[in-house]
């Protein structure tokens, strides 16, 4: 089973927990020597509470972040819904493949499959719709941090907006069907 462990860009952990873990190092050839093998935990294996917790392949969405790294462990393993949970583990290599280039182009992806939802529910506003063009841009190096900071900043703008429309509405129905009580 291959396992997985998201960290933040300096090895700690960036979904709780405060380790720091032993990264892998990249040799000249483009192999990986593993990290160390990160100290023996005692005490029975609990998810959220005692371990270290990986990811399997269907647990990546659930916990993404800077980095993303092969693991591997030995011993004992606890299944939980969304995560592993090992006595001892360590760090087999890094996933280049996953940078902050590909974390915005698989953003823009994922907005982009439920942009028919908004556009069909305000045909006239294509922020979100320019925020992603822009987005993709940023990502392939096609425009400066300025121009990304205005887009960005009409992206947030346009779902603030969005979201004030949806609550106004929910509330004026709530309003329309409430009883006083007194």
């Amino acid at each position: 089973m291959k396992l997985y462990k998201v960290l933040s860009k300096s090895g700690r952990a960036c979904h709780g927990g405060n380790g720091r873990w032993s990264l892998p190092a990249k040799n000249d050839d483009g192999t990986w020597t593993p990290g160390d093998w990160m100290p023996e935990i005692k005490g029975e294996l609990v998810p959220c509470l005692n371990g270290y917790h990986l990811c399997r392949k269907k647990d990546l969405l659930r916990w993404l972040g800077e980095t993303i790294y092969e693991a591997e462990y030995v011993g004992e393993i606890v299944k939980a819904s969304d995560k592993v949970v090992v006595r001892e583990a360590r760090l087999v290599r890094k996933i280049e493949s996953w940078n902050e280039r590909t974390a915005r182009l698989f953003a823009c992806d994922c907005a982009e499959r439920v942009l028919p939802v908004f556009e069909t529910k305000y045909p006239n506003d294509d922020q979100p719709r320019q925020a992603i063009r822009v987005a993709r841009q940023y990502a392939e190096g096609g425009i400066d941090n300025a121009t990304r900071a205005a887009a960005e900043d009409a992206a947030w703008n346009a779902a603030w907006n969005a979201e004030r429309r949806w609550q106004t509405n929910r509330l004026l129905k709530i309003l329309s069907n409430a009883q006083i009580v007194r």
